[in-house]
């Protein structure tokens, strides 16, 4: 078992009067994290992919409500967004109940139907959880192994489920992607054509790291710009991609309004291509170098609440920056090499913005992922 990151922060939140939310996709270890904080206390423990569950919890009253809960102090509600109105029974239980701890799971769908924002204002904390960490998995396995295994890494990503089923990871990552990923994103949002988020899948793994056109993406697929725009905002929810925005501060000749989409998983990632091949037989290792490190950066940002704003940086002059970040209102151009090529960081960048301009590579992208 894995020791995340907010294990200590959601330890501190228990008995202070409000609800445990913990959202994220399926199959990133949200249960098992809930159960390891509960394994001590009498809980009860509601499924909502039960049936009776969801029957029970859609729109109860109050008596029915403690009915259900008896004299248990702890509630876990696992996979909450299956129950419809959801937000209005738990709101019930945080205000009427005080002395119950209420936890509960959401899975990427979860904040599709935005059930749970309204009701439960003011009365939760909620934390985002991802696939492992590299810091957890060099915490779990040591150091040693975790570098001998970073090429493995940047192939079948950091699923707790694939890092336990070393030797069928393209197995396990097929059945996660079409049992859990495309399931629950086609189930709880309004997509109609399943083989188009498909080929927009494709479309933006095959681009991962690269500035991402929204007009070139739909007459690609055949869809209208704003159906794209759609759908890569349900992808966003569905915890499979993220966006970075190009960084400008109105200076003429940068690039405003342009993206770059990132995978949260590079196993994700290249199942939806179909390719494992090892690295150096790869034309695209230098995207998984870069994909890996961004969607690092971005866990570690949001588990340590640095409240860094992330971007890249391009110029109507083909200069760029893969990754910036801006930090207490100090800014740093980081550029991304799997091989120690070198290279330099555009200075025009780093005298416009008095900023730092830093190589990251094999050799010393720990200081980068562990912050």
């Amino acid at each position: 078992m894995f020791t995340r990151t907010i294990e200590q922060t959601i330890k501190e939140k228990i008995n202070t009067g409000k609800a445990i939310v913990i959202v994220g996709a399926r199959q990133v270890g949200k249960t098992t994290l809930l159960n390891k904080k509960l394994k001590d206390k009498e809980y009860l423990f509601l499924d909502a992919d039960d049936p009776i569950t969801r029957t029970l919890l859609q729109t109860p009253t109050t008596e029915q409500i403690r009915s259900i809960i008896g004299n248990y102090k702890y509630i876990f509600l696992d996979e909450a967004q299956r129950i419809e109105g959801i937000g209005l029974t738990l709101k019930i239980i945080t205000d009427q109940f005080k002395d119950v701890q209420l936890f509960v799971s959401g899975s990427s769908s979860f904040d599709l139907g935005n059930q749970l924002n309204e009701p439960l204002t003011g009365r939760k904390w909620e934390y985002e959880m991802f696939p492992i960490s590299w810091e957890e998995y060099e915490n779990k396995i040591g150091l040693l192994k975790s570098e001998q295994q970073l090429e493995n890494r940047l192939l079948y990503g950091l699923y707790p489920d694939v890092l336990n089923n070393q030797g069928n990871e393209s197995e396990t990552l097929k059945n996660l992607v079409n049992s859990y990923l495309y399931r629950d994103i086609l189930t709880f949002s309004d997509i109609r054509k399943p083989e188009v988020l498909e080929k927009l899948l494709q479309a933006l793994a095959l681009q991962m790291g690269n500035e991402v056109n929204y007009n070139e993406l739909s007459q690609l697929i055949g869809i209208n710009k704003i159906t794209v725009q759609k759908y890569i905002e349900i992808l966003e929810k569905g915890y499979i991609v993220f966006r970075l925005n190009s960084f400008s501060r109105n200076i003429r000749n940068e690039i405003k309004q342009n993206r770059k989409i990132y995978f949260y998983d590079n196993g994700v990632r290249n199942m939806i291509t179909g390719n494992f091949n090892p690295l150096d037989l790869r034309l695209d290792k230098g995207a998984l170098w870069e994909n890996f490190l961004v969607s690092e950066r971005k866990k570690q940002n949001l588990y340590k609440n640095t409240y860094a704003k992330m971007y890249f940086w391009r110029t109507k002059q083909q200069q760029e920056i893969d990754f910036v970040e801006e930090y207490n209102g100090k800014l740093a151009g980081y550029e991304f090499k799997w091989n120690n090529k070198k290279t330099k960081i555009p200075q025009k960048f780093i005298d416009t913005y008095n900023a730092d301009g830093i190589i990251i590579d094999r050799n010393n992208f720990r200081e980068f992922v562990v912050i």
